[in-house]
């Protein structure tokens, strides 16, 4: 007995001897977020800096530790704190008027409030701005327009600006969808991108720079705190960071990836899924039949996604959807499972299945001009969609434009 435990105590002593030695290597192989890079190698940064954090309920380590919490464990001078849509917590419904409040004796500024784009007065004393929020890859997903008005207000104040790298949920390889032309600029859609744009927040943070609001004369520091181990093809499973909902109606990567094509759906008199436990992964409304939409469907089906016949009824839910469509009445469509993310075109699927609901019920079925070509950033679809194009033709239309999009975003690409 005193054997067998004298060898096992000595067999642990090894284990854990090799495993120690074995620990940098695994280390540097690993995927990590730019947080996490940060904090390991690039703390320099922050010496005796005043720092405002552009941050959410998002702004996770890789071990899950809170990036506030971290940098003031770090005794980093952490003087003011922006919080985008949804708020400081994110468990607020979109478009909601979010005021000022604080956060461990820290001011917490609202950039959905009154003010989207920061003030001189919130950006006074500091010396450093640090943005890391998790998004979509998606234009009309506003943490990206709070991204131009943060990064905006630094150069215009002459406050140097880090971004810390996030994966893109919909990948770096997908771009897609119409570029936004001047006359719908808004703040669900602020600068000529198409609606996926294939791009992190820092490639895309170096585009808004160079592209729209530094002149040819004008010099700027941003740094973009690159991810460790992350390449393009990635999928989110494959980099083995855990999903924190960025919004209360994205619960799931399966959700963001519909979501490009899906969100096209709240500009019409169809639910989009809120007020229920899937939003965007199934639509319906009381006019419509499951089976009749998926006949028509599989026309433009493919081995990426499969759709089944539902019938759900939206409730008020409280920081979700508290007035949504059809509240309290059982609406028929169809729900959508991704079989394969990589190959999935969102914005393809939305444009078919508005077609489709068009062609089925040109009675009912309503277009809103206003957020429609908001969310599209043209008039273009709508107006495709209206005389009866095919979902080729509208497609086709913006080839060219995105084309060139792909051009520019080539230079700005980092992985």
């Amino acid at each position: 007995m005193s054997f067998n435990l004298k060898y096992f105590c000595t067999l642990l002593v090894i284990i854990s001897t090799f495993l120690n030695c074995q620990l940098p290597n695994n280390s540097e192989n690993q995927f990590k977020l730019g947080a996490d890079v940060l904090v390991e190698k690039h703390l320099n940064l922050l010496n005796d800096k005043k720092i405002g954090l552009v941050i959410n309920h998002t702004s996770f380590l890789s071990n899950s530790t809170y990036i506030l919490d971290t940098l003031l464990s770090l005794k980093v001078n952490v003087s003011a704190i922006f919080s985008p849509e949804h708020g400081f917590y994110g468990d607020l419904e979109r478009g909601k008027i979010i005021s000022n409040s604080e956060v461990e004796g820290i001011n917490v500024y609202s950039l959905h409030g009154n003010v989207k784009k920061p003030t001189k007065e919130m950006f006074e004393n500091l010396d450093l701005i640090i943005y890391d929020i998790q998004d979509l890859g998606v234009r009309f997903y506003t943490y990206v327009s709070t991204l131009y008005y943060v990064l905006e207000s630094a150069v215009k104040y002459n406050i140097p600006m880090i971004v810390l790298e996030r994966p893109n949920p919909n990948g770096g390889l997908k771009v897609a969808g119409p570029v936004l032309q001047g006359d719908y600029r808004s703040f669900i859609g602020l600068t000529e991108i198409p609606i996926v744009y294939g791009m992190t927040s820092g490639e895309l943070a170096q585009l808004y720079l160079n592209e729209f609001i530094l002149n040819s004369n004008s010099m700027y520091k941003l740094t973009v705190i690159r991810m460790q181990k992350w390449n393009r093809e990635m999928s989110w499973e494959e980099t083995g960071i855990k999903w924190n909902p960025p919004s209360p109606n994205i619960p799931d990567v399966g959700t963001a990836l519909v979501y490009p094509g899906i969100c096209l759906i709240e500009g019409t008199n169809i639910s989009e899924g809120r007020g229920t436990e899937k939003p965007f992964l199934q639509i319906g409304a009381p006019f419509v039949s499951s089976e009749k939409l998926i006949a028509e469907m599989k026309n433009f089906g493919d081995e990426s996604f499969e759709i089944y016949p539902v019938a759900f009824k939206p409730e008020s839910i409280i920081g979700k959807a508290e007035n949504p469509k059809y509240q309290n009445e059982i609406c028929n469509g169809i729900s959508i499972k991704i079989v394969d993310g990589k190959k999935f075109d969102a914005v393809s699927f939305g444009v078919n299945l508005i077609y489709v609901l068009h062609k089925l019920y040109p009675d009912q079925f309503k277009l809103n001009k206003e957020h429609f070509d908001l969310l599209a950033g043209t008039d273009q679809i709508r107006n495709s969609i209206l005389n009866n194009h095919t979902p080729g033709y509208i497609i086709n239309s913006w080839e060219e434009e995105l084309t060139y999009f792909k051009s520019i975003r080539e230079k700005y690409l980092l992985y």
